[in-house]
């Protein structure tokens, strides 16, 4: 497997992050195109536009033999028409970067026709959470990721990995074969560790799953922890922003700061047998510690753990 960044997490210039990148061995990057991502390495109506921008991005990255592994363009297309309009121009622009994968969410709809609020249903009670899954499955998100899957096959995009995050209408392995048995296998998962975590699951049983229905399509890196003093007694579903980590029932923190290098050791062996050998991109949102040294932090273990 080969190592990655998703440089959205990195706070340098584009040039400097690269060589930040080619110091630390790391082979790949994953870019944000915006949404949820402030774009910082990337201007997407820029390199939409010009030709010479576009090869003059790419230089940046052949000089310094770095592969462009993925856009991601993370977002909510079912609810709000600008994230839809980021998501397509993002698929154009993997075409004229010659770029077959797209790391993404599913978006998550409002919970009935006429609401702008996007509702993730996490229990089966009260009833009406039936009816509100009924309407968001059925008649937004379905007919919608049809249209994207028609729109990323039009762009030679080969791969959508959707990333198991909350708030998303496709939050876990089951979720996704869900979408995929309606929309087909363009969509599969990005495999985020993280977020399993938090949610009471095995990111390890989830990379088996998937490569049994050949749906492993990307691996973030990213750890987390349960903050033991306050998920004791409150549980581990936390509205509290993520800055405000020293009260959390849990944190997103550096690679092996939640879980030690033997964890991620056994975890990529099983993605291996899943039958991934494709990119791991480090995403780092430790605010416990300065950028620079969370992402030095992580990539010691990410390096222990893949053998590199």
């Amino acid at each position: 497997m080969r190592l990655s960044i998703k440089t959205c997490t990195l706070d340098m210039p584009f040039a400097a992050m690269l060589d930040f990148c080619v110091a630390q061995g790391v082979q790949a990057v994953e870019t944000g195109t915006g949404n949820w991502s402030g774009a910082p390495h990337i201007d997407l109506d820029e390199l939409l536009g010009s030709e010479t921008a576009r090869q003059r991005w790419m230089d940046q990255l052949r000089r310094r033999d770095i592969a462009l592994c993925a856009l991601n363009c993370s977002g909510n297309p079912l609810a709000f028409q600008k994230d839809w309009e980021v998501t397509e121009k993002t698929f154009r622009l993997a075409k004229l970067l010659g770029v077959e994968k797209i790391v993404m969410m599913s978006g998550l709809p409002a919970g009935c026709p006429g609401d702008k609020t996007p509702v993730w249903i996490t229990t089966s009670w009260p009833p009406e959470t039936q009816d509100i899954l009924d309407y968001q499955w059925n008649e937004v998100a379905i007919p919608k990721w049809k249209e994207l899957v028609r729109m990323a096959e039009d762009c030679g995009i080969r791969q959508i990995a959707l990333e198991n995050h909350g708030m998303q209408l496709v939050y876990n392995p089951e979720t996704l074969f869900r979408l995929r048995e309606a929309v087909g296998p363009l969509v599969g998962m990005n495999l985020d560790p993280s977020h399993l975590f938090w949610m009471g699951g095995d990111p390890i049983e989830a990379a088996r799953v998937l490569g049994e229905q050949g749906a492993l399509y990307h691996v973030h890196g990213k750890d987390s922890r349960p903050e033991r003093r306050m998920a004791g007694p409150n549980g581990l579903l936390d509205t509290k922003p993520i800055d405000q980590f020293r009260t959390r029932s849990w944190n997103y923190v550096a690679v092996g700061c939640g879980h030690g290098a033997q964890w991620w050791k056994e975890f990529f062996s099983t993605v291996r047998m899943a039958g991934y050998d494709g990119d791991v991109s480090l995403e780092m949102e430790d605010l416990t510690m300065p950028m620079l040294e969370g992402h030095l932090t992580s990539l010691r273990v990410l390096k222990e753990a893949l053998v590199l």
